[in-house]
């Protein structure tokens, strides 16, 4: 088969490789559309390592482990490949954990399907395992006020489709160029609001605090920073209560200029299937959740799943980037560029 693999400068080589095997709790997907995201050039770049980085999987079945029970050959399923591991999504056939896939309802295309795994389990780990708000199936009596920076994002979005799902107001997001894509998530009668990060640090203080003042819901005590870099955690330090919660996503990040009163964490989407990641204590992130993420991961991409066919949860935007495999590159370093704003891309491993 066909694969690409993403080196530290970014640059794809696409190569012959094997098939790969499903382990006993594992599915073989033959991959008709994968995801990009930003984490699948930071990672070669930042470790060093040549690697077929991707993990957002939407195809077919095609072969099953011993063990698996709910999937079969043929069946249209979207999966969470397990990160830094090999059978990843930039090829002709992935490997996939049983655990984080799901079937893709008949009315969501494929291209819609591959954007959703990684970021809405993301989000998912950010506000249920992290910050410990309600879950979707037993939304909040009352009002919580939810800060989140990156609101166009893929994570930034589901985590506020989630949270409303949650009944979690007023959610207060914070966006650039893509502002209204994020005002078209969010529900003002609850006193949601979106906050433009261009126009500085002190003016998003400054609006959050006033959209805070307006919902008259008092200060937030929670935050979801799906940005992790430039700076971003200064402001919702800033306009977080003094006591209050930051969970981050990027594990290359020094965090340690945030107030030691404020609880800081770090979002890793991998515990779904490895547990937490070792830590540096002078990166500044001080909270570890604990818990099952094998089971979390179970749970949600079935509430992913069951969420698309109800209509309540939707993909992200998407673009599909031409040239199949030999596209990766072009999407790569677009996304290292800063060019997606509300969009994903999407790559198809056999470009017809």
């Amino acid at each position: 088969m066909k694969e690409a693999h993403v080196s530290p400068d970014t640059s794809v080589q696409i190569v012959d490789s094997a098939v790969p095997q499903p382990g006993p709790e594992e599915v073989l997907i033959k991959v008709v559309c994968a995801g990009c995201n930003p984490k699948d050039w930071k990672y070669p770049h930042f470790s060093g390592v040549t690697i077929n980085s991707g993990d957002d999987i939407a195809g077919f079945v095609e072969r099953v482990g011993e063990e698996v029970y709910e999937f079969r050959p043929g069946d249209r399923v979207a999966a969470f490949h397990q990160m830094r591991v090999g059978g990843g999504a930039f090829a002709e056939f992935a490997i996939a954990p049983a655990s984080t896939t799901f079937h893709i309802p008949e009315k969501i295309s494929f291209e819609e399907a591959s954007t959703v795994p990684l970021a809405a389990l993301t989000a998912a780990v950010a506000l249920y395992h992290n910050l410990k708000l309600p879950l979707p199936w037993e939304p909040a009596k009352e009002k919580i006020p939810l800060l989140i920076y990156g609101g166009s994002s893929a994570i930034g979005s589901f985590a506020i489709k989630l949270a409303r799902r949650s009944n979690i107001h007023p959610i207060i997001a914070v966006a650039g160029k893509s502002k209204d894509y994020v005002e078209s998530l969010l529900d003002p009668s609850q006193g949601d609001a979106v906050i433009d990060y261009r126009d500085g640090i002190d003016a998003v203080v400054f609006g959050i605090q006033q959209a805070l003042k307006a919902a008259d819901a008092g200060s937030a005590f929670h935050a979801f920073d799906a940005i992790s870099e430039k700076n971003t955690f200064h402001a919702l330090s800033k306009a977080l209560d003094p006591i209050g919660h930051i969970t981050l996503v990027l594990l290359e990040s020094n965090y340690t200029s945030i107030p030691e009163s404020i609880r800081t964490s770090l979002t890793f989407v991998g515990i779904v299937h490895t547990g937490p990641p070792p830590l540096d204590p002078k990166q500044g992130v001080r909270y570890v959740a604990e818990g099952n993420g094998r089971d979390f991961g179970f749970v949600f991409s079935r509430l992913i799943g069951r969420a698309m066919q109800e209509g309540w949860l939707s993909g992200h935007p998407q673009e599909v980037v031409p040239g199949g495999l030999s596209g990766l590159s072009t999407a790569l370093n677009n996304l290292k560029a800063g060019k997606a704003n509300a969009v994903k891309y999407v790559i198809k491993p056999v470009d017809t």
